[in-house]
């Protein structure tokens, strides 16, 4: 059985200029209405990473409504509750998170941050599209799973293992 809602999640980063930004861009357009994506960061940029928009523009996924925001706006009474939290960063996953209205599943989907490559624009682009290309795959695995039917031990375990996905 499917839920009345959306399951909510909440992607999160440190900076919430890349990473968590292009999570939730994917999960906007793969999870269609069975998903609710959200990202913020525990120490926000305040703006998204310009490279990032270009690819997701390029890709055809809308960004109007994306913005780099602080993870408090989820933390807050009456602020949505989440059903899954992902730590997209080894930063964020190493942080003392806010307690999450809800009991939120949680894992940490590490990827490499495309926003601290140092090289040429063609590295740089290379490096937004191989974290676009990772954050997908574990996406469309998330996304694949039976979330009603599932035990909550069952769930944790395929969300860790999704994690680790190459």
């Amino acid at each position: 059985m499917e839920p009345a809602r959306p399951y909510n999640v909440l992607f999160l980063c440190t900076g919430n200029s890349a990473r968590s930004i292009l999570a939730e861009a994917l999960l906007d357009k793969i999870g269609q209405s069975r998903f609710a994506a959200h990202s913020a960061g525990s120490m926000p940029k305040g703006a998204v990473h310009p490279q990032a928009l270009a690819l997701l523009e390029r890709l055809g996924h809308p960004t109007a409504e994306l913005r780099s925001k602080s993870w408090e706006e989820f933390a807050v009474q009456g602020a949505p509750g989440q059903d899954f939290v992902f730590t997209v960063c080894d930063n964020a996953a190493n942080e003392a998170c806010p307690v999450w209205p809800g009991q939120p599943m949680t894992a940490h989907w590490g990827i490499p941050d495309p926003a601290a490559v140092d090289g040429s624009a063609d590295e740089i682009a290379r490096a937004f599209h191989d974290a676009y290309i990772l954050l997908q795959r574990r996406i469309e695995l998330f996304t694949s799973l039976p979330v009603d039917k599932l035990d909550r031990m069952s769930l944790k375990t395929r969300l860790d293992e999704i994690g680790r996905e190459p």
